[in-house]
């Protein structure tokens, strides 16, 4: 099995400096990783690059020759991507044995509530080569100090989750800025578990840009509370602790913490079942150990 991430995310939200932080903790702790670059409109990488989709086509060239703006540009390169999936799947296979992956895709946010070629291009690297993926969505923090632009992110990280169908974790990047926007209206906590969006209406009120369309907000604050599945973490990339309990959550999502282990269906419930806090500097052979004097303990204790 091949564990990963799928990074995506609306323009700004830090995507390109997420895969660059976090390759780097990775690293860190142990993991060969492979960072793969799926956006050919950034032409600027502060990562080492394994692969790169402007080996396979360039957006200017694009730009050019059918004379296409930024958006339709893309929109094409995946499309273009979506055909040619064996270029992408050659290039993988000297990854796929023993590293990391991470995909750092476009921030065009239409490429992932709307059309369907960028979730044709995961679907079919995790059939064919077994992936086992985590969408990690970022959404900039500084949105939750405007309650009209915070409706919109949550609207856009559902229609995310609904379209994409992977293991999803939706994060509030740059959080270690947040109070240079100025104040939030409720505490932190409100925005990463999405509590009753009903306290929001006062403040939307307040903003002429939305006042009029009060109806429709509240009819989307009730769809978003009716499917009830967004909520956030937060990170701040220069903070170990920050990017160490994001990346607990991402491996608890797409199973790597089980990856080293092999056990029956009743050890397996065990552990799923096991405090958050797990202890990821300890090696395979311990967890095994561990298991295994944990189960003795139980046969003694019902013999005795």
């Amino acid at each position: 099995m091949v564990f990963g991430q799928v990074v995506i995310g609306p323009p700004g939200s830090g995507k390109t400096t997420y895969c660059n932080g976090m390759s780097q903790f990775l690293s860190l702790l142990g993991r060969k990783v492979a960072v793969v670059n799926l956006d050919p409109a950034n032409d600027a990488l502060p990562y080492e690059c394994a692969i790169n989709i402007e080996d396979l086509i360039k957006l200017s060239d694009v730009m050019s020759e059918h004379s296409l703006g930024p958006n339709g540009g893309l929109v094409y390169c995946m499309d273009y991507l979506e055909k040619n999936i064996d270029w992408l799947e050659e290039k993988l296979k000297p990854f796929i044995e023993d590293h990391y992956l991470l995909f750092d895709f476009p921030g065009q946010v239409e490429l992932f509530f709307l059309h369907s070629n960028a979730r044709s291009v995961i679907n079919k690297l995790i059939k064919k080569m077994d992936l086992r993926l985590t969408a990690v969505h970022l959404i900039d923090a500084h949105l939750c100090c405007d309650p009209g632009k915070y409706v919109s992110a949550l609207l856009l990280s559902l229609s995310t989750m609904l379209h994409l169908e992977l293991p999803h974790i939706n994060v509030l990047s740059k959080i270690d800025l947040i109070e240079n926007y100025g104040n939030l209206a409720f505490n932190l906590d409100f925005y990463t578990d999405v509590q009753d969006l009903s306290y929001l209406q006062y403040h939307l009120e307040q903003d002429p840009r939305s006042a009029k369309y009060r109806k429709l907000t509240k009819e989307l604050c009730d769809v978003i509370d009716d499917f009830g599945l967004v909520n956030f973490s937060t990170l701040d990339i220069q903070d170990k602790e920050s990017v160490g309990n994001l990346v607990k959550l991402i491996d608890k999502s797409n199973g790597y913490i089980f990856s080293s282990i092999d056990s029956s269906a009743v050890e397996f419930s065990k552990i799923a079942a096991a405090p958050l806090d797990w202890d990821y500097y300890r090696t395979a052979e311990v967890q095994e150990k561990y298991m295994k004097d944990d189960e003795f303990a139980q046969l003694t204790s019902r013999m005795q």
